[in-house]
């Protein structure tokens, strides 16, 4: 096997990797992970307008809105306009989003950063360096994505 045949099967398991832990977590509880981010990033702030939240977890204002009507529809996060300035909506969550944030499984990245940061400089510095090298060569450095480890959909720009 050569080097290069390494590499492909290495960016095969870390997709694979992403593949199952996202199907088990959709089975667990129901949720995406970026569904489950957006609601963390909602309880962290006790609410947010969508605006902040699409900054706060890095993904366009449109998939927040997305994200934020099917989190409603089932009841986890509610809207509701501020009482200064009525043009304003929060996203807060529901006591039952609460509940199923709280029973909801570690997401695939938060077992990442624990490894990553015990890594010393140098090393973190070789990984984010190879991996935008291998991204670019894959020509993969115009597409959109946030830092949420999930498989779905990724909108070229």
């Amino acid at each position: 096997m050569t080097d290069y045949d390494d590499i492909l099967i290495s960016i095969r398991r870390i997709t694979r990797a992403i593949d199952l832990q996202s199907k088990q977590l959709v089975k667990q509880t129901g949720l995406t992970a970026p569904q489950l981010v957006v609601m963390q990033a909602i309880r962290k702030e006790g609410r947010l307008s969508p605006s902040a939240v699409a900054r706060n977890v890095a993904l366009s204002q449109a998939t927040i809105t997305s994200i934020l009507d099917r989190l409603e529809k089932a009841e986890l996060v509610r809207r509701e306009r501020s009482a200064s300035d009525k043009r304003i909506v929060y996203a807060c969550l529901t006591a039952d989003g609460q509940r199923r944030l709280e029973e909801a499984p570690e997401l695939l990245q938060a077992g990442f950063l624990r490894q990553y940061r015990k890594l010393e400089d140098w090393e973190r510095t070789m990984l984010v360096s190879s991996l935008q090298r291998v991204a670019s060569m894959m020509d993969a450095d115009g597409l959109d994505a946030s830092p949420i480890l999930d498989v779905g959909e990724i909108v070229g720009s």
